[in-house]
């Protein structure tokens, strides 16, 4: 579930501008008010040549299918950990700039948590943390405070994981950033929402797991709930809060306005319990563990080989044949407690105790070549040595290999390619490690401001004037509109 809070500011229609169209990062302005657009916003349901709706009034005139997304959209970056960084990598990976603000001389927690360690910095660190530059500010500190503000004004998206009230208590909450950078796209991750009696607690991707259902319809079935094995509920959150700050920039970009998106563990957790969650609320049938089984599928689990775990899935009755010709079991096909999957669900003990016997006198090399062109989902269960190995992971360039400041070259894990019209784009990460506050100099520098000698700078920064805000719709921004709040709750299911 995320809430997106957007201002409501009337609307004098259609207004004419022409905006500068350098991306130039050295720029001290946001993003979407250096883009060029379209000079006139198409009013609602207007349509062009052709008579075709007009869904996106704007356009970008760079001339290269090089440049990523993001590119020259600035994130400020307050998150710690796990779900709230990898949101921000992911928007670094399309070409944002992400400014990570970290803890003077402590810095992000997971730097320490290793080993193994590449320098100074945990593999852990680096997992989720590409990408980034990092600077070091006091933010109980009012200068620290006030650094961040100014921060605010020129760059796109604001992104924090706190606990609710934290950030407002040290005046960084959404009104206060808001009364300094309207524009401002800020994503709050929280453990369990802003209100309600969970809501102050601390959000740990083991306990929202817990309590939202997950870990207790994952483990063997005669077993204790299991804990998946990396932090599904912390990633599941970071990819809703990085979707949900995509279709922040395209609402800023229709409306002109900033927004506020809640994004929190529990809530994406219990989205992600789709079908389970589904039967229960439906037909109140309580969720179990199915090991490496399906509920609603037989057979669609993993298999003991000779030497190994092979998992094998039969979805329909066609596939369920297919898969009793490999096994050289056809007396199964037409056997009236297998015939449908209905019945395989029914009589599943009996038809995996078959099945399992049969998987276990041959070797798992064998059965892959077996199942080779079949027609039905199969797979080796791989260790991480047989994961970097495997030919498919390879071919997608899942594997990156970056230079390291500390050590040199390291290899690090890889989204590969994707896939933008015609063309794919391999975007690889320029910054594998950063040192806490390694560009806080850097940084002071480029947008013009001064550091100072104390742990928290202060900086004295340049900004435009409110009347230079313009919004990629064409239209002028006036700062001092009164502004209300609507809210949007949107609910999204991961697939």
């Amino acid at each position: 579930m995320i809430c997106i809070n957007s201002h409501n500011k009337h609307s004098s229609g259609a207004q004419e501008a022409e905006v500068e169209a350098s991306l130039n990062p050295r720029r001290l302005r946001p993003a979407w008010a250096t883009q060029t657009c379209f000079k006139s916003q198409m009013k609602r349901g207007e349509r062009g040549e052709g008579n075709e709706l007009m869904l996106h009034p704007w356009r970008n005139t760079i001339e290269t299918d090089n440049v990523k997304p993001l590119v020259g959209v600035k994130i400020l970056d307050l998150t710690r950990v796990l779900a709230g960084p990898f949101a921000t990598m992911n928007l670094g990976d399309l070409g944002a700039e992400v400014i990570k603000v970290e803890r003077p001389g402590v810095g992000d927690d997971t730097r320490t948590w290793g080993p193994p360690f590449v320098g100074t910095e945990s593999t852990y660190f680096l997992s989720v943390n590409r990408n980034k530059k990092s600077i070091a500010v006091n933010i109980k500190d009012p200068k620290g405070v006030k650094i961040v503000k100014e921060l605010a004004t020129v760059c796109d998206v604001f992104v924090e994981n706190y606990v609710p009230g934290k950030l407002t208590a040290m005046g960084l909450g959404y009104e206060d950033v808001d009364k300094v950078a309207p524009h401002i796209v800020y994503c709050s991750i929280t453990g369990y929402g802003h209100t309600g009696p969970m809501s102050q607690r601390a959000g740990y991707d083991a306990v929202a797991s817990a309590i939202s259902g997950m870990m207790h319809i994952t483990g063997p079935e005669d077993g204790d709930p299991v804990r998946p094995g990396v932090a599904m509920t912390d990633l599941a959150t970071g990819l809703y809060a990085y979707g949900a700050v995509m279709a922040g920039l395209i609402q800023r970009c229709k409306t002109g306005k900033g927004l506020f998106i809640d994004c929190n563990l529990l809530s994406s957790q219990v989205a992600c319990l789709t079908q389970v969650a589904a039967n229960y609320l439906i037909d109140q049938r309580e969720g179990k563990r199915w090991g490496t089984a399906h509920g609603s599928i037989v057979p669609y689990q993993a298999f003991k080989t000779k030497d190994g775990h092979l998992v094998v899935g039969a979805g329909n009755n066609q596939q369920f044949a297919t898969l009793c010709k490999i096994l050289n079991l056809p007396e199964l096909i037409d056997d009236s407690k297998y015939k449908t999957n209905h019945l395989r669900v029914q009589n599943r003990k009996e038809l995996i105790k078959i099945l399992s016997a049969r998987f276990e006198e041959e070797m798992t090399a064998t059965w892959l070549c077996l199942f080779e062109g079949c027609g039905i989902p199969y797979g080796p269960i791989n260790n991480m040595k047989g994961v970097f190995a495997d030919p498919q992971v390879l071919h997608n360039g899942l594997i990156m290999e970056m230079n390291h400041p500390a050590v040199g070259k390291i290899s690090v894990p890889e989204k590969g390619k994707i896939q933008l019209g015609c063309r794919s784009q391999e975007f690889q990460a320029w910054n594998s490690g950063m040192g806490l506050g390694a560009q806080t100099e850097d940084l002071c520098e480029e947008w013009g401001g001064r550091p100072g000698t104390t742990t928290a700078h202060t900086l004295s920064w340049r900004h435009q004037s409110p009347g230079e805000n313009r919004c990629p719709g064409g239209c002028h921004l006036f700062l001092n509109v009164h502004r209300g709040i609507t809210a949007v709750s949107t609910s999204m299911s991961g697939t």
